[in-house]
Parts: structure tokens; sequence; C-alpha cells
């Protein structure tokens, strides 16, 4: 493969803009356990976890990080790093065992807890409603596509919103469509693990924005639109430009929002990409009259979730996307892209104009180092210099949110794969912050990259 050009690269230490918003996020499945606590019902990931052969080494989230019962512990840790905002997710299963019908009180006073522990510690709180664990009664009535799960979502943001109200300010309905579709139900690496047909898992997609927009609407009903920020959560398959060639950005550019429209398009342009629709032929979703209008009600904000990326040219590789030998790969294998966070909230803004976006996830997973975790640290550190620069061209993203707090039940890949800030002892449940949480306070201090671990660079 080519090697990329040498890139241009932030050369100060990387200011934010005043009230950028600095916090950390995590999701209900992989931290709380407590998996049948209080009456919760049984979600999709505990069938596909407690099935053999699915998960490495037969983990499960039963325990996970018993944030369920030590959420007061885990609070005063983010108070103590200075976190301004916490993004989490609530178990639709706590809350309706079978996703549908009456709430459970002990399910709703937990996340009542959880937004007043919040907010008494000066910490914003930011709610996914769904990250992934579906109530396993909807799952079997074929889950995600069954348009019928959207409508059982949008009640559900009735319930939150009518029990939160505006403690909340910014409300996520969906965590990364791609991967509940794509991973569950075309692939089956994820839960409920099924392989379906194209034309199955595009309705499946449609059911997803289906779903994140009838939450949408109730949110706003219930809560006033002005009173209340709702975003769209989206992993975007990345590609970047191999050097500052403005023939390479634009490829770049294009070849990304090429990939990312089906997903995009719809929210913010009010219809699916006209030549992908024509490409797909019988395999398109079937569209009811006036889902298209409800789906285009536009987000408030987009959020990225940003791991890793690949990169194009005009004049390699035959204008074919390639990842690059050189770059340093994390546990999973991914190639460490540090100015991911420039171009893709840049190109997210010149085709979608968002307003707001928000990086709602970015971090890696490295068992390297242990607690004096340096090559996680530099990986935030030249991230968000990268993010910095992107804030510093006019780009309105208004906050970042590490990924992850601490360790926790990583789906497929059980406890193997670490990607916390904070240590956790999965057999004391012992929490150890680690050099990346330490240099990360700092950073939220100072609102601004600070230095550190600089003998750690990335190709």
């Amino acid at each position: 493969m080519p090697s990329a050009q040498p890139r241009t690269s932030n050369p100060g230490p990387g200011d934010f803009p005043q009230g950028f918003l600095w916090g950390a996020a995590t999701s209900s499945f992989q931290i709380e356990g407590a998996w049948q606590a209080d009456g919760k019902g049984e979600s999709n990931w505990d069938r596909f976890c407690h099935t053999p052969g699915n998960v490495f080494e037969g983990h499960t989230g039963d325990v996970a990080c018993d944030h369920y019962n030590r959420w007061k512990e885990d609070l005063d840790l983010m108070a103590s790093l200075g976190l301004k905002a916490y993004r989490f997710s609530v178990s639709w299963p706590r809350i309706q065992p079978t996703g549908r019908g009456k709430a459970l009180e002990k399910g709703l006073d937990f996340y009542d807890r959880l937004v007043d522990g919040c907010l008494e510690r000066g910490i914003e709180p930011c709610l996914t409603i769904f990250h992934w664990d579906l109530p396993q009664a909807l799952e079997d009535h074929d889950g995600w596509l069954n348009r019928d799960t959207a409508k059982a979502m949008g009640d559900l943001a009735e319930i939150l919103a009518q029990r939160i109200g505006k403690r909340v300010r910014k409300w996520m309905p969906i965590n990364e469509g791609p991967c509940i579709v794509d991973n569950g139900y075309q692939r089956g690496v994820f839960a409920p693990g099924r392989k379906e047909s194209d034309k199955l898992v595009r309705q499946g997609k449609h059911t997803v924005l289906l779903a994140h927009a009838h939450a949408s609407r109730a949110l706003r009903d219930i809560l006033g639109r002005d009173a209340i920020e709702v975003g769209f959560v989206h992993n975007p398959w990345p590609t970047l430009p191999a050097t500052t060639d403005p023939e390479d950005i634009e490829l770049a550019r294009a070849t990304f929002v090429r990939d990312a429209a089906w997903w995009l398009d719809p929210l913010w342009k009010g219809a699916y990409p006209a030549e992908e629709w024509a490409r797909h032929g019988a395999d398109v979703p079937e569209v009811l009259p006036g889902e298209m209008e409800l789906i285009g009600d536009k987000p408030d904000f987009l959020g990225l979730n940003l791991y890793f990326a690949q990169r194009i040219s005009a004049s390699q590789n035959d204008r074919q996307p390639w990842r690059r030998e050189e770059a340093l790969k994390t546990d999973f294998g991914w190639h460490v892209e540090p100015d991911i966070l420039y171009w893709v909230p840049k190109f997210c803004q010149d085709e979608w104009n968002p307003g707001s976006q928000y990086v709602t996830e970015n971090g890696c997973a490295w068992e390297i180092g242990g607690l004096d975790d340096r090559h996680r640290l530099a990986y935030y550190r030249e991230h968000l210099r990268s993010l910095a620069r992107a804030c510093e061209d006019g780009v309105p993203v208004k906050g970042y949110f590490a990924w992850s707090l601490m360790d926790n039940f990583e789906w497929a890949s059980g406890y193997s794969k670490r990607f916390g800030m904070v240590h956790v002892d999965f057999q004391t449940q012992v929490r150890t912050p680690k050099a990346s949480a330490k240099w990360y306070a700092d950073a939220i201090r100072e609102n601004r990259v600070v230095d550190a671990a600089m003998e750690i660079q990335f190709p």
C-alpha cells in the first residue's frame, strides 16, 4: 500500500472555546449489571450473552461494573476529575420489562437519582435513550425489523420526558444505528445475532431512523423545543485525505459523504440519497406516507462517535481507500488517525450544516501500560489537538465525551478489551484512575490540550 504524505498538524497547545463541554460517556448494559434487579426484564443482550459461543469466554453483563449499586461512588469519581458532563444511557427493560406498558417505578427511581446526583455535583446529565439493550420481548417480535419498535420507543421517550423533565437538556434517542442493524441483523456478531437479507437490513435502518423521530417528537412536544436539545448520534465510516492536496481533500469528502448519506440525508435533507436509493433497487425499505416528514424534523445537533479511519488519494492506489500500515493500532486493530477529529466534523458541517456538533465518543482499547496508560493519554492528546483545530476553523463543535469513563463490558469482546480512563478490577470492583484520567482532568481544568507524554507520537 502507498503511504500517506506528511500531514500538517496544529503546532500550538490547542485552546478550546469558552464554555466547551468536557465529558465522558458510558452505556447502561456495559456498566450497570444488576440484570434482574428490581423487576428489570431481559434484554436482547442478556439473551445473547447467555447463549454459548456469542461472547468472549462466555462473559456476560450480569454484574459488569455494578454501577447500579455503586453509582454514587462513580459520580464522585467523575466530580473528582472535573467532568462538566456525563453521557449515559437508560436500560429500556429496566423501565419497561417487555418494552411496553406501565413503567417500573424502581427503574425510573434509579435514573431519577442518577440525574439528581449529576446536578448536585455540577455535572450536566446527557441522556441516551437507546444504547443497544432492547427488551427481549420486542426482539421476539422482530425487534428493529418491525416498525412497531419505533413507536414503542416513542412511548419510552414520553415516559422519560414526563419523569425526568427539563433536568436533562441534551437528549440522544439512538446510539449508532449501523452497529444496531449491521452488526445485529446482517453480520450477526452483536445481539440478536441474526444474518438477514439486504432488504430486511435496510428496513431495520429505516426503523431506527423512525425510532429517533418518534422519540424526538415526544421529547419536543412534552418538554418544548426551546427547553431541550435533541441530537442524533452516529458512527460514520470515516475516509480522510491522504495529503492536504485539494484533490485528495475533495475525494475524501465525496467518499465520506457517500458513505454517511443514507443515515444523515433523511434527517437533515428529508429524503434518502437518490443515487443510492436507485442503486439498491428492490432492496430499499418500505416507507409509509408521512414517515419521511417525521424523520426529516432536523435534530438540534449531530453527535459523532469516532475511533479510526481510512485514507484516500486522487493520485495513489487507484483512488481506492486504504489503511496505513505504519499507523499505530489499538487492541482491536483499529488504525489511529488523530486528524479524524478535524476532517469528519468539517465534512459534516459542509454537507449537512447540523448547527452544533459534539464528539460523543472517542477513545481506544489499549492494555499497554496498565495504569500508566501513556498510549491512551497520547491518543486523547493528539485527537483533541485536531478537534481544537476544527474549532479554530469555525466548525461549531461544542463538546467532547471521552469513551469511556471506566473499563467495562465491551460487547462481544466481553472484558478482554479496556477503553477506560479509570481501571476497574472486575473481581473487587475497585476503581483506579489511570494516567489518562489525570491528564484529562488537567485538560478540562485548563480548557486546552496540555502537553504530556510527548515521547509517544502517532505516525
